[in-house]
Formats: C-alpha cells, sequence, structure tokens
C-alpha cells in the first residue's frame, strides 16, 4: 500500500476464537507497530472458509503484504525484520 508516495506495508493477524496464542501475539504487534505509525487488521478465520482451511492448525499467523512472517509465536525482532528498514 502507498500513502503519500511511500509504502505503507500491510499487516494482518489471522486469529480464531479461544486461541491464547493470539491473545499472546496483539501486544506484540501493537508494541512493534505503533512506534512506526502503523496499524494491523485482525481476521477471524472461521468467518473465511478458504482461510480456515489453509490455517486452522497455524493460528496465529502474521501476514505482510500477504506473506506470512510468523506462524504460532510472534516474535518482535522477527516482525521488525519483515517491516520496511527492519533492523
Amino acid at each position: 500500500m502507498s500513502v503519500d508516495g511511500a509504502w505503507v506495508p500491510q499487516v494482518t493477524l489471522l486469529t480464531k476464537p479461544g486461541c491464547h496464542l493470539c491473545d499472546d501475539a496483539r501486544p506484540v504487534l501493537v508494541e512493534v507497530l505503533t512506534p512506526l505509525g502503523l496499524e494491523f487488521d485482525e481476521v477471524d478465520i472461521t468467518t473465511d472458509d478458504a482461510l480456515y482451511a489453509a490455517h486452522w492448525t497455524d493460528i496465529p499467523v502474521v501476514l505482510v503484504d500477504g506473506e506470512v512472517v510468523a506462524i504460532h509465536r510472534v516474535g518482535a525482532d522477527v516482525l521488525r525484520a519483515a517491516l520496511p528498514g527492519g533492523n
């Protein structure tokens, strides 16, 4: 995605109800994205048959621009490395 000519990554957290690892992932995304002025979309895979079929055993999944960057456990360093200028 582009805003004022600058690339803004689309970050998505795939979740499902009752997922304790999803509960752990949310604060990591907030910690990494908020200082960069970024947000993430959260998608419940139980509302989408294709997503459910593809990821029902792999939740949570973090996507950056549609590419999987984390499954099950979300590390701040892994997420930062997947973002523009990631270190």
